[in-house]
């Protein structure tokens, strides 16, 4: 009986040229490992860039470390009731919110600090400057003065959306190994801690991500790489359990402490609320009567998207966008009403409407904003001065600004008579003689420096001293 061979169309093989006999898996596989042995590492290399790393990666540059010393006062219980005063080695870390060199961190790092030392990612080192802080929600804002105009910034994200069980990343100054990086998941929200007997926080984000001293002012960040909060407290005796500022919160209160209202005496008048979905820009909830904001043509429902063509997406942007701008030329602003685009000009005064009495002549002859510093906080600079001046604000253009005096520099002499109290300011301007005969030498401390120069007084001073 004669065997035939199979019919060309019932052979698979034949039927199907070219297809394999293997399962498509199998032949992923050894694709696959082909791939391998052809291109090095250069996928596994890939694949080693998880989300973390790349979350972590973008951060990097826009976290600082900070160093400092300070002094702190000990019982000395073997004579009594007296005190002794150490100096101890501080640690922080901060995050930069604006390419000029404005940093945040938490007030409990720089207080107290003489010289506050940050260091950069790229290994740059700087001492800054304190602008302002809250000690009620324990944040600081500090600046330094970059070699480049445009430092990285940080990605912000947004506290509202945060999920228990999200995975979340701290990056520190942790006893002192400078950006730690550690991992871990959101525990709860809403948290209240009590860290001494005044200080209280509220509304924290609790995580398993180690943080440890040092930590204090860094970035918490979401697997996007987004600041979601600033680390703040450790829970003494407890294991994995650290506390963050929600960055909402952390948004509300910076916007507050970098105002033009706070840093340069300017009014915008403009108000605005948070908004659900931050891409379609910042609300504006109200406008003072008789402010920029009401001149440019701004009203209550408004949206605004940028500021000189810069995004905003808070009111920490829209702060900084106007902080630094000249008086009296035109900022432009796009705005969203009705569903149009409409552009506007923002015109902000030259300086503060802030009117100066007779009981703070300063402001006028010097352009400084003076403030007296109490026994605590001259202790705290182990200054070798009797007393001496908070500058808290600098006019634009005044004589104290061609001078190069800073916000944060305490005016400690003047000619030959030191300024502990705004009396001794006020006696020196009141020399006649002194004023009319050209300019007045001052002494300033920055830091742990003294610093000296000669300052003219304004032009009304003259005039009026001479009539």
């Amino acid at each position: 009986m004669d065997v035939s061979a199979p019919s060309p169309s019932n052979d698979p093989i034949s039927a199907h040229p070219g297809r394999s006999l293997l399962p498509r898996s199998v032949c992923l596989i050894l694709s696959l490992i082909v791939i391998l042995l052809f291109s090095g590492k250069t996928i596994a290399s890939e694949l080693r860039r998880t989300a973390l790393v790349r979350a972590v990666a973008e951060a990097r540059d826009a976290i600082v470390n900070i160093r400092g010393q300070k002094i702190i006062n000990q019982p000395n219980h073997a004579a009594g009731n007296s005190e002794n005063t150490k100096r101890v080695n501080g640690m922080g870390t901060g995050v930069i919110i604006d390419p000029r060199g404005y940093i945040v961190t938490n007030f409990h790092v720089i207080d107290g600090v003489s010289t506050i030392n940050v260091n950069l990612s790229n290994g740059d080192h700087y001492v800054a400057q304190t602008v302002s802080h809250d000690p009620k929600t324990d944040l600081a804002i500090v600046k330094i003065d970059p070699h480049s105009n445009r430092l990285p910034t940080i990605r912000i994200g947004t506290s509202r959306d945060l999920m228990p069980g999200e995975t979340v990343i701290a990056v520190g100054n942790a006893y002192g190994y400078e950006h730690t990086v550690t991992r871990g998941i959101i525990s709860a929200l809403d948290r209240t801690v009590q860290v001494s007997d005044v200080q209280y926080y509220y509304d924290l984000i609790q995580t398993d991500a180690s943080i440890n001293p040092g930590n204090s002012g860094g970035p918490l960040l979401n697997i996007d790489g987004e600041l979601i909060g600033i680390n703040v407290a450790v829970r003494v005796g407890a294991q994995g359990i650290g506390f963050a500022l929600p960055v909402d919160k952390v948004l509300d209160v910076s916007a507050n402490l970098l105002s033009v209202r706070q840093i340069e005496k300017r009014n915008h008048g403009i108000r605005t609320r948070p908004t659900a979905e931050s891409s379609d820009g910042l609300v504006v909830a109200s406008v003072e009567a008789g402010t920029a904001g009401q001149r440019a043509g701004l009203r209550p429902g408004d949206r605004i998207r940028t500021v000189k063509k810069r995004e905003i997406r808070n009111s920490l942007d829209l702060e900084t966008a106007l902080l630094g701008q000249k008086g009296n030329e035109e900022i432009p602003i796009e705005i969203v009403r009705n569903g149009k685009l409409i552009d506007l000009d923002l015109i902000m005064p030259s300086s503060g409407t802030r009117v100066a009495s007779v009981a703070d002549p300063t402001w006028v002859t010097l352009g400084l904003k003076l403030e007296a510093l109490n026994a605590t906080q001259l202790r705290e600079k182990k200054s070798r001065y009797r007393g001496g001046l908070s500058i808290t604000a600098v006019r634009d253009g005044s004589p104290a600004d061609e001078q190069g005096i800073r916000t944060g520099d305490i005016l400690v002499g003047m000619h030959i008579w030191e300024t502990v109290s705004m009396e001794n300011v006020a006696y020196v301007l009141k020399q006649e003689q002194l004023t009319r005969d050209g300019p007045i030498k001052f002494y300033i401390l920055r830091g742990n420096q003294t610093l000296f120069g000669h300052i003219h007084l304004a032009s009304e001073h003259r005039r009026a001293t001479q009539r």
